[in-house]
């Protein structure tokens, strides 16, 4: 039995740039009950999701299409061993960006190989939105948000646009756009001192130009089936507790901003102290240090019998 309360305890589940090769090799090798959230999400998505996992190549694992249900596979199997192992639980459960899908499979709100399906076709509709090489991210560290959208608001012009799409953390923000846009804004920052530092994607996530993957995914979305369950999720297109989760969350992260930032606050405000990050690498954790309680409890599962150690 977990000695965590799951009524401060949040749940986070990681998006892209998580993902590394070889996740997901200790959860198979020594809990292969889990084997089955990675046949669930095979027979859905298409694909060898363990050897992407497993062995690569690198190359194949970071497009978009296959990095997608990859996480989402290896989140799913880790919540799967921590409610199995350390008897897990949470009332409250949040994702970043893609990580909103792992987070209702946890929640019990969608099913693993529906969300599997829709992950691998999401990848697809962001990759084909834009030309490759017209996009392109950027992280921004120490500008304030309103600083930051000011200054993007003054380099975008018609056909050349730059938005802040991910508040990640109050000291990290994440910029999108057409790529001359995009570094034109870096150039401006550093010459004014800011820290950027440019993303190895090719996509805009999460900004306007991703209106035509949005269009792609609503139908498939509209067709999805949402389940009921008593826990509550905070979404990123608001930041906020959705509570019934609607679907339409989904359709409008696509493109519009995650509000990381906001959803910790959220989650602090509803009384959380418990931190547990599910899925691959330590990204949300290293984001969530500098905004939880200094006496919160953060917990990241990357290292799955270390998390079951500290969780029990």
């Amino acid at each position: 039995m977990s000695k965590l309360n799951a009524a401060t305890t949040l749940a986070m589940f990681p998006g892209q740039g998580s993902q590394y090769v070889g996740m997901g090799r200790q959860l198979l090798s020594e809990f292969p009950g889990c084997k089955v959230a990675f046949e669930e999400a095979e027979d859905a998505a298409k694909i060898n999701i363990r050897k992407l996992c497993l062995d690569g190549p690198e190359e194949e694992l970071k497009l978009t299409a296959n990095t997608q249900p990859c996480i989402l596979t290896v989140s799913a199997a880790t919540w799967l061993v921590l409610e199995q192992e350390a008897g897990f639980k949470a009332q409250w459960f949040a994702g970043h960006s893609l990580g909103e899908y792992s987070a209702l499979v946890g929640a019990g709100k969608l099913a693993l190989g529906r969300a599997a399906f829709l992950v691998r076709r999401r990848g697809e509709a962001m990759q084909a939105a834009v030309p490759a090489g017209t996009g392109a991210m950027a992280a921004v560290m120490g500008v304030a948000p309103e600083a930051l959208q000011a200054r993007a608001a003054e380099i975008s012009r018609p056909g050349s646009v730059v938005e802040v799409v991910n508040f990640n953390s109050p000291q990290q923000l994440v910029v999108a756009g057409h790529k001359a846009a995009v570094e034109d804004l870096v150039k401006a920052l550093e010459a004014d001192k800011a820290r950027c530092v440019m993303l190895p994607v090719s996509a805009p996530f999460h900004s306007s130009l991703m209106t035509k993957a949005r269009e792609a995914m609503e139908p498939l979305l509209r067709d999805t089936p949402l389940c009921d369950s008593p826990v509550k999720v905070i979404a990123n297109r608001t930041g906020k507790i959705e509570n019934p989760y609607q679907i339409q969350h989904l359709i409008e992260q696509i493109d519009h901003s995650v509000l990381w930032t906001q959803t910790l606050e959220t989650a602090v405000a509803a009384g959380c102290t418990d931190f547990v990050e599910i899925g691959p690498g330590k990204v949300l954790a290293g984001l969530a240090k500098r905004q939880i309680p200094k006496d919160a409890r953060l917990v990241h599962s990357d290292d799955i019998k270390a998390a079951i150690t500290s969780l029990i």
